[in-house]
């Protein structure tokens, strides 16, 4: 078993962003591999809503990146579970802006379409054993993913987690 992470978020207001269209700085989150050869599976997705009106459903996405950031990621907070666990050599990337270009979404490579209402409601998708969407080293479309809103803005944000596994 490798090092299983928990890679979160709060209060980020995921703006719709069509497909291919350059996202926004703390408007997307992103989970990138750290080497060219590290692989990465996502075990779970958990998003819990704070807007303020009664009506903010959203599509939140999980996909590919088409275009990959340039620049360190941060504004995540990514830790150990184990806390015996050991961190690979070059720990994978997690967070919600690119120090120098924010990536893409591709149009084609959509993983989850998590819908919900974002005014207090959650969503949460977990993975059966063996089906983990996966990353592979740090280019694009294979070694990044972002979790983004396809449509929907809400005044307010939501906060979350992704857990995974570096393997």
């Amino acid at each position: 078993m490798g090092a299983r992470y928990s890679g979160n978020f709060t209060s980020l207001t995921l703006a719709a962003v069509a497909d291919t269209t350059t996202f926004t700085t703390n408007q997307v989150v992103y989970l990138a591999g750290g080497s060219a050869t590290q692989r990465i599976n996502v075990s779970e997705v958990y998003l819990g809503g704070e807007a303020t009106g009664a009506s903010a459903v959203q599509i939140a996405v999980l996909a590919r990146d088409s275009t990959a950031v340039t620049g360190a990621i941060s504004g995540g907070r990514n830790g150990l579970l184990d806390g015996s666990g050991t961190a690979p050599a070059t720990a994978p990337s997690f967070g919600t802006t690119a120090a120098t270009t924010q990536g893409q979404r591709s149009a084609t490579l959509h993983l989850l379409h998590l819908s919900y209402n974002a005014y207090g409601g959650i969503v949460r998708w977990v993975a059966r054993p063996g089906e983990e969407p996966s990353l592979l080293g740090t280019a694009a479309s294979l070694g990044e993913m972002s979790l983004s809103c396809f449509t929907g803005t809400v005044s307010a944000g939501s906060s979350g987690h992704i857990l995974f596994e570096v393997a």
